[in-house]
């Protein structure tokens, strides 16, 4: 019977950092899992609040600052009912605090937002850096579910494509927040 020689256990330091590098991993993975399935917004951003404000005074200053248009397209899942009459409402931005606002796309329409189809809309705001957040509002009875949202920048080929598959609860903002977190400056302390 031949006995294997093990060496010394390693130092008190190193499994330190093994079970620190363990609990990072665990960390990241479970944020990325998070952050791929849509969520209710924490806070309604500022600048949703002031573009609404904005379009019931008829633009105003926001019509002063220069004005970039996105291609939004919206494909409704299959399992959405046949057509729908709720109020939809979108806002995107991009981690510098650039947010798009529309209040309401084709509420009502008959010719929008039926099962299986994809549609496409114009929409205006100040121009971004890299769209990495989306949420839509849906309001109404019949509860529409989207399947993704692509939204095309002026200055990029490469859409940013949103993925939701669910049906979406009813008068809450929801859905992706992919922005990385800006890391805040502190002063030393002396």
């Amino acid at each position: 019977m031949a006995r294997r020689r093990s060496g010394p256990p390693p130092p008190p330091h190193h499994r330190l950092a093994l079970i620190a590098l363990a609990a990072l991993s665990s960390c990241l993975a479970s944020a990325t899992t998070l952050s791929s399935q849509p969520q209710p917004a924490e806070i309604l951003l500022p600048s949703f609040a002031t573009a609404a404000e904005a379009e019931a005074d008829g633009g105003g200053a926001a019509e002063a600052a220069r004005t970039c248009w996105y291609t939004v397209q919206i494909k409704t899942s299959c399992a959405s009912p046949r057509r729908t009459s709720d109020a939809v409402s979108l806002a995107f931005g991009d981690a510098y605090r650039n947010e798009v606002y529309a209040a309401s796309l084709a509420a009502g329409s008959p010719s929008s937002f039926e099962r299986c189809a994809t549609d496409t809309f114009r929409v205006g705001g100040p121009c971004g850096y890299g769209v990495c957040y989306l949420y839509l509002r849906r309001s109404g009875r019949d509860g529409w579910t989207p399947q993704w949202v692509r939204v095309y920048e002026p200055t990029s080929g490469t859409p940013s494509t949103f993925y939701y598959g669910d049906p979406l609860p009813n008068a809450v903002w929801y859905g992706l927040n992919r922005c990385p977190r800006l890391a805040v400056a502190t002063s030393p302390a002396r």
